[in-house]
């Protein structure tokens, strides 16, 4: 049988509380380790820029509180994607990746959860696909190098909002790098996605699963990701 661990997003928590705070309070809570977060805010994109005393100070508030990191959830690339149509601003998120998968490794962490968008303030062309596609290939790679695992979200937005999405990608980019990684309230957010199927059809490569709570997507509705 397999027995799961059960993880909670950092944001979930009171962002005053120091790390070791933050890892006893997990504990407290019934989970079994801490979602890690490099979203698009400065503050979290420095992160990817921590200095080797502070590497070592996060380690050391791990191992003092027996506490793990499985998972870094990488949004940032809403910010910078990688499927944008300026060059810079390309270069900048394949930075940010290889920063991530550094980050990944000397924090013990063995799964990126990446944010599935092509673009997310641009408009979205036939080329920013194209983009995406490229440079997720050449992320996958840098990962791979270093034994880390990539999984997609499945998102709050059109471009990839499904496991189908996912499965087509893994058919433009092969690598066992390369997973799922399904956020079930967007997922069951999306009107046309028969969500038991799709669990069931694509579970050979789902690495990991988010939960929360959504408001669907109607004719009338955009929807809500966020905050319900």
């Amino acid at each position: 049988m397999t027995i799961n661990a059960l993880g909670i997003y950092e944001k979930a928590l009171p962002q005053d509380l120091s790390w070791e705070e933050k890892f006893n309070l997990t504990h407290e809570l019934g989970f079994n380790f801490l979602e890690f977060s490099i979203d698009e805010s400065d503050e979290r994109l420095a992160r990817l820029d921590w200095t080797a005393q502070q590497r070592e100070d996060f380690r050391n508030a791990m191992w003092r509180t027996h506490s793990r990191i499985n998972t870094l959830m990488l949004s940032g690339h809403r910010r910078y994607p990688l499927g944008s149509k300026d060059p810079a601003v390309r270069k900048q998120s394949l930075e940010m990746m290889q920063k991530a998968i550094d980050l990944a490794v000397d924090l013990g962490i063995h799964n990126i959860q990446m944010a599935g968008y092509d673009v997310f303030y641009e408009n979205k062309t036939m080329l920013s696909r194209e983009l995406y596609i490229e440079n997720l290939a050449q992320c996958v790679h840098m990962a791979a190098e270093k034994m880390v695992m990539l999984s997609i979200e499945t998102m709050d937005d059109p471009f990839i909002n499904s496991l189908t999405k996912i499965e087509h990608c893994k058919t433009q980019v092969h690598s066992p790098w390369l997973q799922a990684y399904p956020d079930l309230g967007n997922l069951s957010a999306w009107p046309e996605n028969d969500v038991p199927s799709q669990l069931e059809n694509c579970i050979d490569n789902i690495a990991a699963v988010h939960l929360k709570d959504t408001r669907a997507v109607t004719p009338t509705f955009k929807g809500q990701f966020k905050n319900v």
